[in-house]
């Protein structure tokens, strides 16, 4: 069974930082991508970020620049940190990964429960 844990959401002033975290648990074999989507109320879940394991990194338009993902696939745990944030940034932000994992071994697409990050103007 695998589980995604997310960290590090709470409540910002517009312009400062926050740094989410998300650990994958459980009998993972390989990585094939970890990042981060949102979700604003009334909208649809977007993409925010994401690592693809030997391909390279992918941003949102609305966040280049100001956001940065990274990664430690030997500890199964994704980063994103953000600044210069904005109240539009305000929204739940769900990790999600494409992994292999558990016996028999299967890819997978899985999801966080979701963290919270509110940006007051």
């Amino acid at each position: 069974q695998v589980q995604l844990v997310e960290s590090g959401g709470g409540l910002v002033q517009a312009g400062g930082s926050l740094r989410l975290s998300c650990a994958a648990s459980g009998t993972i074999f390989s990585i094939n991508r970890m990042g981060w989507y949102r979700q604003a109320p009334g909208t649809q879940r977007e993409l925010v970020a994401v690592i693809v394991s030997g391909v390279g990194t992918n941003y949102a338009d609305s966040v280049k620049g100001r956001f940065t993902i990274s990664s430690d696939y030997a500890k199964s745990t994704v980063y994103l940190q953000m600044n210069s944030l904005k109240p539009e940034d305000t929204a739940v932000y769900y990790c999600n990964a494409i992994l292999e994992a558990g016996t028999p071994r299967l890819m997978s697409n899985y999801w966080g429960q979701g963290t919270q990050v509110t940006v007051s103007s």
